[in-house]
């Protein structure tokens, strides 16, 4: 599980962490649910949330602001906790209780984004507080990092050697070390089960019986998760873009890459009907001169305003990211005319590495209770860190040592044949897990089989970073629980790209109305608030 996932709300901060998107993590294994008889957690359970106004220049007036604190290990409750951040919209009228949205990642720091993009769940405050979070190690909830030393041993795309594997390995392992140190006690018990008992903390402490829930991209793995850890306390529960559960890592890899081999052809189809399309108007030859490019930027990167250069795998990058909405076709339309006529890379460096730096000092707490961050202390790497530290704590794969070069030398071909352009990008994201401590069991093994309420599973044909065979798959192991809309749609998720599925997940939400299993929503490619641009 180790692409980034990100709901469109979010593509622009999703488009800044990409360029770090593999800053490389040691995580520890996190504390999955126990069979015998469960600690004692009385004194989290009977907390009680205390609003106030959110503090710092860019929160909306009516925007309030609280924390809710947890144990830092479950299995020892008594001994270390931290505080979670939480911001929500009050209801207009008469609440029913709340409803909880994660906008994905894994890495997304809820708080900032309801801030930015809180308009489009407005219609959700006729019936429901709609309240956010920043999962443990995110955003001011105990923020992960990997600290300046990160930066010289992380592993990219463009610096990954794949024919000198133990080369790469040692890097990784500096790299694991590095992150270990800048982000103290939380990583070991970060990740989604972990995540997951915070989320029914905070369902208690706001007063609901039930977990009313709303997930985006990576928010679907978090949903399922609680669902199986807490099965009596769903409430209504839409998840949009969803995730695997079940795919090993080169599987994961592999669909990744023909996901965005498919959205790509989707963008390369509509350029190729704009006499400004940089590729072109034959289609065939323009998706032929995209991969000229990818190879001419990797064997001849061109230089930044930063400093720094572009390479081809850093276009990859940001094409990846220009495809999460269709809606900023032409935003990377003109960005890769920039590009291709006049060798001007500030157009795609915005889709691939806006305003992500490396933090500086030490961010762990060692005072037995980890208070919430400042927002200006949040670290600058801490979504790619928290990404890492998150799907190597919920991935119980590894790639060993002794197989790594033969494994990639067999999975070169299959990853190129799955996509010529994003293949290489993908493969080198196999690797990021390697000398980290196992990841836990329990998702793969325990997600399955539900014996739930009835949810809403959202799939969008399109999509590039959750394929929609992945909502059916997922679906199917969860059991009848599962309702399927099938989205004919482009871009990552639908709720803000498609009207229909707007409309049939806020009547879930809102009135318990579910639409029939298997029913759709056409590609209208107009979203309920107008488009949007980013980049």
């Amino acid at each position: 599980m180790l692409t980034m996932l990100c709901t469109r709300p979010a593509v622009r901060r999703c488009a800044g962490a990409s360029a770090l998107a593999l800053a490389l993590l040691g995580a520890g294994l996190p504390a999955a649910a126990a069979d015998g008889p469960r600690p004692d957690l009385t004194r989290f359970y009977r907390q009680k949330v205390s609003w106030a106004a959110c503090e710092g220049p860019d929160m909306p007036k009516d925007l309030q602001c609280a924390k809710v604190t947890v144990p830092l290990d479950y299995a020892r409750p008594h001994a270390d906790t931290l505080d979670v951040a939480l911001a929500r919209y009050r209801a207009t009228g008469r609440s029913r209780g709340s409803v909880l949205l994660n906008f994905g990642g894994p890495g997304g720091p809820g708080v900032r984004e309801l801030a930015a993009d809180g308009r489009q769940f407005m219609d959700l405050t006729n019936g429901y507080d709609v309240v956010t979070f920043d999962p443990r190690g995110v955003g001011r909830s105990s923020p992960v990092s990997c600290g300046e030393g990160g930066e010289e041993a992380a592993v990219t795309n463009e610096n990954a050697d794949l024919a000198r594997p133990q080369a790469l390995l040692s890097r990784l392992r500096r790299a694991a070390d590095e992150c270990a140190r800048h982000s103290g006690r939380v990583l070991p018990h970060i990740g989604t089960v972990n995540a997951s008992r915070d989320l029914d903390v905070i369902r208690q402490a706001l007063g609901d019986k039930k977990l009313n829930y709303l997930g985006f991209s990576y928010g679907t793995r978090l949903g399922a998760v609680y669902a199986a850890q807490f099965p009596d306390k769903v409430g209504r529960m839409a998840l949009d873009g969803v995730d695997t559960l079940t795919e090993p890592l080169a599987e994961q890899g592999v669909a990744g890459a023909a996901g965005q081999q498919t959205a790509l052809d989707d963008f390369l189809d509509w350029c190729a009907t704009d006499r400004a399309c940089p590729f072109g108007t034959d289609r065939r030859a323009a998706g032929d001169a995209v991969v000229r490019l990818v190879r001419s930027l990797d064997d001849n990167p061109v230089p930044t305003d930063f400093g720094g250069t572009f390479s081809g795998q850093d276009l990859v990058g940001a094409i990846g990211q220009g495809l999460y909405s269709r809606d900023l076709w032409p935003s990377l339309e003109r960005a890769l005319a920039s590009l291709v006529e006049d060798g001007d890379a500030r157009g795609v460096l915005n889709f691939s590495a806006s305003g992500v730096g490396l933090p500086r000092g030490q961010h762990g707490k060692d005072n037995g209770h980890a208070g919430l961050v400042d927002a200006d202390e949040v670290p600058p790497d801490n979504l790619p860190a928290a990404l890492m530290a998150i799907n190597c704590a919920d991935d119980p794969d590894r790639p060993t040592g002794d197989r790594i070069a033969k494994d990639i030398e067999g999975l070169r071909d299959v990853y190129e044949q799955a996509s010529p352009v994003f293949g290489r990008y993908r493969l080198t994201q196999l690797l990021m897990c390697y000398g980290r401590p196992r990841g836990t069991d329990f998702i793969r093994d325990r997600v399955k089989d539900l014996d739930t309420a009835r949810m809403l599973l959202v799939g969008t044909r399109g999509d590039p970073a959750t394929p929609y065979w992945w909502t059916v798959e997922t679906a199917r192991r969860l059991g009848p629980s599962a309702v399927v809309l099938d989205n004919k749609g482009d871009g990552h998720t639908g709720y803000s790209s498609s009207t229909c599925v707007h409309r049939k997940v806020n009547d879930f939400l809102l009135y318990g109305s579910l639409p029939p299993s298997g029913s759709s929503c056409p590609a209208d490619g107009h979203g309920p608030l107008g488009a949007r641009t980013a980049g």
